[in-house]
């Protein structure tokens, strides 16, 4: 049964997503879904016989014996086990910017405040896998604990093949261009001012229905995402747990010769060959998922009388570390909002900090950064690198005194990776054409203020 046969096709062969896309809400949830009515099988995983002649295949994203509060896994009923392919072969030409474990001969420690212009979209044509490469990173794959950062350029949706990070999660966040990803467990829209994470082990296409794109990667090792704690806020606020949405089951059984599953395993792409689509799922439940979400729909909080609160307050996702309250990374973002402080100096403050930030920017401006910070551009301040406002931020803000009402920031999206660890940096990042080598100069005219 060919369950495709109902969308249209664009001119281009490339398979339209329906407008009506569906999805099931919830963050965590145990979720069940099936594309053909009764092909989940009833009180068991595992009968002798699945329904339809189903195969039932388990993904387990945490060990058996994990807490149960913290076991992740689902059950996939598919047309064909995703074990009948080739044995895996290094793919040629190989990837040379992607890293997984970061030490001395691939990477440099530079505590340098850092800054990136946009990159460009590239001439030739480059998929979602060719135009992935990292920025930074810290730890290994191969030991379970650690973090990569990434960017990617594409211009061409993914052409029979399908990708597969055996490393981590993927948080992607997209900034030009939207996002059709087709996943084992259903379809996913993602447009700019939305995320996606692609948990470890998931197969996973993505078409470019706009075509040129561009956005930021956050890989973490060992550990998957999760809500923060949100403490004396209460049972409210920040990322509401209903507005995630994961996919809903479809499935399509075509022939697909020469079909190419390209798999990340330490940082490197082995390439594996079928004869069928890997997306054959009719039925699934479980809690490891792929799941998106609209940045739009998040609470933020603010201080309303004096000071700027601490970034953390505007924490979408965290992986955690075993140390309370130590993220091995956060996912933090800036949207609009008000700021009402009296007496307060609004923009962030100076500030050198134990814990390393990448910023990026989906659109508008950041409110710390008068120029030179621009969409789709990045930066880098690492563990103890003092950082801030600019200068033309600072002076802007002191003119205003303190008579400065009630102010929104509007049209902003801008986002931060933090981590406890601290990154190394790639040659190509470091030596790259779009390094913005004057960033430094943006603090050089904070001139002294001090008076007896």
């Amino acid at each position: 049964m060919d369950k495709t046969a109902a969308d249209v096709i664009k001119p281009d062969g490339l398979e339209k997503f329906p407008d009506n896309l569906e999805y099931q809400s919830g963050f965590g949830n145990d979720f069940s879904s099936e594309a053909i009515a009764g092909a989940l099988p009833r009180g068991q995983n595992s009968p002798l016989i699945c329904p339809f002649g189903l195969y039932a295949e388990q993904i387990s994203g945490t060990s058996f014996t994990s807490p149960r509060k913290l076991n992740q896994r689902s059950w996939l009923y598919r047309i064909k086990p995703s074990v009948t392919h080739e044995p895996f072969w290094p793919r040629e030409p190989s990837h040379k910017k992607l890293v997984s474990e970061f030490d001395r001969s691939n990477t440099a420690a530079n505590p340098t405040q850092l800054r990136w212009k946009p990159v460009d979209i590239p001439d030739s044509p480059t998929d979602f896998i060719d135009g992935l490469y990292t920025i930074c990173g810290a730890g290994s794959s191969f030991l379970r604990h650690g973090y990569a950062i990434h960017m990617y350029t594409a211009n061409k949706s993914m052409d029979n093949c399908a990708f597969c990070n055996a490393d981590g999660d993927f948080l992607v966040v997209p900034q030009q261009g939207r996002l059709w990803i087709t996943t084992e467990c259903g379809r996913l829209q993602v447009s700019p001012g939305e995320i996606i994470v692609l948990p470890q082990g998931f197969r996973f296409v993505v078409d470019l229905p706009d075509g040129p794109s561009r956005g930021y990667v956050a890989e973490v090792f060992g550990t998957h995402y999760q809500l923060p704690d949100l403490g004396p806020i209460g049972a409210n606020g920040l990322a509401a747990s209903r507005d995630f949405l994961a996919p809903t089951a479809w499935f399509e059984e075509v022939l697909r010769p020469g079909f190419t599953i390209v798999q990340k395993f330490g940082g490197e792409l082995f390439n594996a060959r079928q004869d069928f689509s890997p997306f054959n799922v009719v039925a699934w439940h479980g809690n490891y998922v792929p799941y998106k979400y609209d940045l739009s729909k998040f609470c933020p909080y603010n201080t309303v009388l004096v000071d700027h609160g601490d970034p953390s307050i505007n924490t979408v996702l965290t992986a955690p570390t075993d140390k309370p309250g130590v993220a091995l990374l956060d996912f933090v973002i800036f949207p609009p909002r008000w700021l009402v402080a009296e007496h307060t100096f609004r923009p962030p403050y100076y500030h050198r900090n134990c814990m390393s930030e990448f910023m990026g920017l989906i659109h508008g401006g950041y409110e710390a950064k008068a120029d030179g910070f621009l969409p789709g551009g990045a930066s880098l301040h690492s563990c103890m690198t003092p950082h801030g406002p600019d200068t033309k931020t600072y002076e802007a803000t002191i003119a205003r005194g303190n008579e400065a009402g009630p102010h929104k920031i509007t049209d902003t999206m801008a986002f931060m990776f933090e981590s406890c660890l601290m990154p190394r940096t790639c040659p190509w990042a470091l030596d790259s054409p779009f390094r913005d080598r004057d960033y430094y100069q943006c603090w050089i005219g904070l001139k002294s203020h001090f008076s007896r």
